[in-house]
Order: structure tokens, then C-alpha cells, then sequence
């Protein structure tokens, strides 16, 4: 997944880069060790979150906690711009992304990687595992969030303000002989993800107890069976201030 999503993600040495929404760090620690020369600073609305961030210990990296809605920065700040996994969980992205264009220095650029739900496909697909799915995404757009965001990232940046607006998909595929693609992203990723959403799930009415655990047990079966394959989509956009 690093080499998926950040392999080409570099920064000029000497740039001082803004992760914004940087959780616990997942993906500052790639991004800082692939640009040593580069300064970043990584903030998060969390203090808990930022608190395992600065466990990584990254020389380059300062964390700041502050509100991606109300960035303590001043105007042309930044050299670079990075937004991962963050833009699906807010109820305006096109205001945030209007919030972050004027923190970049003129021609700065702006990274944005989101996921989009409604790409997954798998075999063998079966009637709970797709309610299950569809659980996930109706849970978040119940919260306000959008997990089918990824295919609107021209759009939305556009919008916002950006120029030179470029989108690539990265996808995953997963199948038996690619055991840690299995492993890692089926299991301790995807399912994992759709386990979390039960308890709103079934709150919400979105399905019952036995339907959840026939489609719970219905994907482990995609990763458990020699004929499994599971397929998933990120969106990567690249964009000038």
C-alpha cells in the first residue's frame, strides 16, 4: 500500500510540506523517510492521535494539534499540501479544500487520496456480504461522511479552486497468490473496516444480527477460499494553488 499510494509522492529537498489530518501517523512516517530534506508539519484534530504520531519519532516532522476547518497558518505558508483519507469524513470537503488552497504558496501543489467504497467488487459475492458493504457505506453517509468520494476528487478540487487537476486510480487486487495482499488488506483492512460499522449498523436499523454475521462470515470466506478475489479502487489527485 505505501508503494501504491505515496511511490511517487516527492518532495523538492527544502519543501515545507502540511499533512493535514495526519491520524496516528500512518502515512507521515513514509512520506518523512522518503523526503529527509523536506520539512513536514503534520496536524490532527486529536491530541490522542498525535500523541502515537510522535511515537514514530521523525526528525523532520513537527505535529501541531489544530481544526483543518481553522488552521492556525498564515496565507502562502506552504510549498506542498498533503490530504489522505480525511475529505470522506467531513460533511463539506469542498469548504476544506477552499480552507487549505490559500496556505499554499503560488504554484504550490495539493495531494489528495481518497477510497470509494462503491469500487469493491469480490467473488464469491453473495446477498450478505453485500448488505454488510452497503452497511459500511450507508453507516458514514449517516455521520455526514461520503466513503463513495474518490471518484469525485476532480470535481471537488476543482471547485474549490485548483488548477491543473490530474486524478490516476490505484487499485488493489487480491487473490490466493497474493497471500499478504490477503492477509493485509482483506482481512486486517477491509473486513476489519466493516466489523467496526456493527454496532451502528444494527442500531440503525440497516440490518439484523443473523444477516451480519452470515455476511461477516461471507467475506472471511472471499479471503478464506482458494478462489477468492477481492478488487478496490483509490483515487490519487495531484493539483496546483
Amino acid at each position: 500500500m505505501r508503494d501504491l499510494l505515496l511511490g511517487d509522492t516527492a518532495y523538492p529537498d527544502g519543501s515545507l510540506v502540511l499533512e493535514a489530518g495526519c491520524g496516528v501517523g500512518a502515512k507521515t512516517v513514509t512520506l518523512a523517510s522518503r523526503n529527509p530534506r523536506a520539512r513536514f508539519v503534520c496536524t490532527d484534530i486529536s491530541t490522542e492521535s498525535l500523541a502515537k504520531a510522535k511515537e514514530n519519532n521523525l526528525g523532520n516532522v513537527t505535529f501541531q494539534q489544530a481544526d483543518i476547518f481553522a488552521m492556525p497558518f498564515s496565507a502562502a505558508t506552504f510549498d506542498h499540501v498533503f490530504v489522505c483519507h480525511v475529505l470522506e469524513h467531513l460533511t463539506n470537503p469542498v469548504g476544506t479544500l477552499r480552507k487549505l488552497r490559500p496556505l499554499l504558496k503560488p504554484g504550490g501543489t495539493i495531494t489528495v487520496i481518497e477510497g470509494d467504497h462503491g469500487s469493491a467488487y469480490w467473488h464469491p459475492e453473495t446477498p450478505a456480504s453485500q448488505i454488510v458493504w452497503q452497511c459500511l457505506i450507508r453507516a458514514q453517509a449517516r455521520l455526514g461522511g461520503d466513503s463513495l468520494i474518490g471518484r469525485r476528487l476532480f470535481p471537488l478540487l476543482t471547485e474549490a479552486g485548483f488548477t491543473g487537476v490530474r486524478v490516476s486510480p490505484r487499485v488493489v487486487y487480491c487473490d490466493a497468490s497474493r497471500q499478504d495482499w490477503v492477509d493485509g488488506f482483506v482481512r486486517k483492512t477491509i473486513i476489519a473496516m466493516v466489523e467496526g460499522v456493527k454496532t451502528q449498523s444494527l442500531e440503525l436499523g440497516l440490518t439484523d444480527e443473523q444477516t451480519w454475521r452470515h455476511g461477516i462470515d461471507d467475506l472471511n470466506q472471499v479471503a478464506d477460499q482458494p478462489d477468492g478475489t477481492f478488487n478496490y479502487t483509490f483515487f490519487k489527485a495531484v493539483a496546483y494553488a
